[in-house]
């Protein structure tokens, strides 16, 4: 206090870095969505829906483990346990192999331990070890306890922790240090805690005995660790109170005692071709477990071998089990995870925490464990669909470093706000454009499903049936991907004879379009949402005026015009002859008998075959005069025009005289046999690209950080 300076300017401006930041992305975000959402679905449980550049990375942990449950599948398998007697010591020996996923093999080592009979002791080693001390106790240490031993959220933790501090009973509990200062005073405290009844013993031993000094730690150089100031009582304190301070004095005295030392004995043994193994632990210094005995070293017994020896096995056991997913994050698990990646500091841990539990994105159910909403799933699942970055923890790492650059003075204030600003205005502007990705999936989360949708076709994914919601818009959802896939919005839509696409494996849906001269087309409901081929330049659904080559809600790609060599509903195989009105393509209606007819891909053209025929299918034959492709036409029996009665024809409409007398234009005007085109596809067989090969390399509109 006699030698004060000036305040650290690049310090304080560090904060007021992170402070503008986090407001601004904070309101702007929170504010659009709660007003997008808020409303607009009954069974929506939140009135705030908010957004934070640390809130938002901590609840994608949690999704993030929900999704690793979700998709796990378990699997079997077999870990073999031979058991000896010795000595009046039933030992169970562990399996070098440990666990095998085929019953067939483990079963054969079995048999072959049971014919050996015998395990030989092939190698005895003993070792000794030590467990060492805890380091001081800082804040996110203590977050984690409270929450894995004591029960009590990071929210509660600091308030007690604080009441502690202001009662006199514990240092200043918002440290990220684990380092004590070179002038503490040991004793000093020591002598506080001797007349206490829980720990007073114990002290005065520390002192009599001569204390160690505490293990080197991190000296953040803010506050020195978290210890107690002086002796309460449970009486005094409360019990959730005196439970906290009871841990903080334990962790206290555990850095002044010995390292915890055991002798470490390992039994190596072979049967049958395989090697096991037995381990034993004896203690012989206590040490800081002494007052610290959740942290004690289990000891395990074992008779003395000697090497070489063959004992009888007693029995063999073969244990069958699944693999397990992991569990839920608990708090502790989750602190961790955002101290690793930078989210949130000692102060705001317990904050951002109890954010998300407050806005109903996760509960907190038994053991501490968080378990997200279907409100805070569908949130990261939208995020994740627009612009992952908003909730990935990277970012925040990155804005973190920058601000401790301005802390260091190695980096301007306003050139880094001004900065992140910018990239996020730029993602929110980004966002604004694409929530009705978002919007779908709270759609299908919060809308009464069972009310307006059925179960229609398998996903390509999962290989679970997707439910098809038929109001506007029309779309199909799959629960377990929980991805929406939008349809065409007009007409009528069912499965497809259960065929699939050669591509993705979703089931096909056959679109029958309104009126009797409505089109009838297969579409695949991934391909049709998510194109896999590059430079088509028009899509179904798309808007008269405006771009025609973007996506939207009911736009997409059907089979009609996929491009892809050997799929049997593709423009390939299906197309017939070029369109004389537009550059499309006649296709063939697969489903429009008896009045077969051909349709344009592109246009409202429409060509009837001759009506009344059996079946009307495409060939892989081309036209040498005007390269249509090939049809082949089976007659009904009592109405064929082809001579002594015969029914099967093949031909080009166009250049067979006996199908172009036949075929009759609807829509459009006549065919004419000069000057054709072919089937005019415009580029071509080769004009389309597959997913993800252009060369065209475009900005990114989600605006990275990672280049900057």
């Amino acid at each position: 206090m006699s030698s004060l300076v000036e305040p650290n300017r690049d310090e304080a401006l560090a904060v007021d870095a992170r402070q503008e930041i986090d407001l601004k992305v904070g309101v702007a975000f929170t504010r659009f969505q709660t007003s997008y959402f808020n409303g607009k679905y009954g069974n929506l449980d939140a009135r705030v829906i908010s957004y934070g550049p640390c809130q938002t990375p901590t609840l994608g942990f949690c999704v993030d483990r929900y999704l690793q449950i979700a998709m796990f599948k378990p699997e079997k398998f077999w870990m073999l346990h031979p058991y000896i007697m010795y000595k009046g010591y039933e030992l169970k020996l562990e399996w070098e192999r440990g666990r095998l996923f085929d019953a067939d093999v483990a079963a054969m080592f079995r048999n072959r331990l049971m014919e050996d009979g015998t395990m030989r002791v092939v190698r005895v080693s003993e070792k000794l070890e030590s467990k060492g001390r805890p380091s001081g106790l800082n804040t996110v240490n203590l977050l984690k306890v409270a929450s894995s031993a004591l029960g009590f959220g990071p929210q509660l933790t600091m308030q007690l922790a604080e009441r502690l501090y202001t009662q006199g009973f514990v240092s200043y509990p918002r440290t990220e240090s684990t380092a004590y200062p070179s002038s503490f005073d040991f004793k000093g405290t020591l002598v506080a805690l001797v007349h206490n009844p829980a720990f007073g013993g114990y002290a005065q031993k520390l002192l009599t005995e001569s204390y160690n000094k505490p293990r080197a730690g991190t000296d953040a150089g803010d506050h020195p660790p978290i210890t107690p100031m002086r002796s309460a009582s449970e009486d005094s304190l409360g019990n959730d109170a005196w439970k906290l301070y009871q841990y903080i004095c334990q962790h206290f005295l555990g850095t002044l005692s010995p390292d915890c030392k055991y002798r470490r004995i390992n039994v190596e043994f072979e049967s049958g071709g395989e090697q096991f193994q037995c381990i034993g632990q004896l203690v012989t210094v206590k040490g800081f477990t002494s007052i610290m005995p959740w942290l004690a070293v289990s000891e395990k017994n074992l008779p003395d071998f000697a090497e070489g020896e063959k004992i009888e096995i007693s029995k063999v056991d073969l244990d069958e089990g699944n693999t397990s997913p992991p569990d839920y994050l608990n708090e502790s698990e989750l602190i961790s995870l955002m101290e690793k990646h930078g989210i949130g500091t000692d102060a705001s841990i317990s904050v951002h925490i109890n954010n998300i539990c407050e806005r109903n994105y996760v509960q907190v159910q038994a053991g501490r464990r968080l378990v997200p909403t279907p409100l805070g799933i569908s949130l990261i699942r939208g995020y994740q669909c627009i612009d992952s970055d908003l909730c990935l923890p990277d970012i925040r790492s990155f804005i973190e470093h920058q601000i401790t650059l301005v802390a260091k003075g190695q980096a301007d204030h306003s050139m880094v706000v001004q900065h992140v600003l910018d990239q996020f205005r730029r993602k929110f502007s980004y966002f604004v454009k694409q929530i009705e990705n978002m919007d779908a999936l709270f759609e299908a989360q919060f809308s009464p499903l069972s009310d307006s949708g059925r179960l229609l076709s398998k996903c390509g994914k999962c290989l679970r049936y997707m439910k098809y919601i038929s109001t506007q818009p029309p779309r199909l959802y799959c629960g377990t991907c929980e991805e929406v896939y939008y349809v065409p919005q007009k007409g009528t839509v069912k499965l497809y004879k259960e065929l699939t696409c050669p591509l993705d494996n979703f089931e096909l849906l056959l679109c029958i379009m309104p009126g009797p001269e409505g089109k009838s087309f297969p579409l695949c409901p991934y391909c049709y949402n998510c194109p896999p081929f590059e430079g088509i330049d028009t899509f179904f659904g798309a808007p008269k005026t405006g771009d025609s080559s973007k996506l939207g809600k009911g736009v997409g790609m059907p089979c009609f015009l996929c491009p892809h060599p050997t799929c049997p509903h593709s423009v390939i195989a299906q197309g017939v002859c070029a369109c004389p009105e537009c550059s499309g393509t006649l296709v063939l209606d697969p489903v429009s008998a008896p009045k077969w007819r051909l349709y344009c891909n592109m246009c409202n053209c429409l060509v009837s075959l001759p009506e009344g025929a059996h079946r009307i299918s495409t060939t892989q034959d081309k036209c040498p005069e005007c390269d249509s492709t090939i049809i082949e036409v089976d007659f009904n029996k009592k109405t064929t025009p082809l001579k002594d009665g015969a029914t099967l024809h093949k031909g080009c409409i166009l250049c067979d005289e006996l199908l172009h007398s036949l075929v009759e234009m609807k829509h459009g005007r006549s065919f004419s046999r000069h000057g054709r085109r072919g089937r005019g596809r415009g580029k071509g067989r080769g004009g389309y690209r597959g997913r993800g090969r252009g060369n065209n390399k475009q900005q990114d509109p989600k605006m990275s950080f990672r280049d900057f």
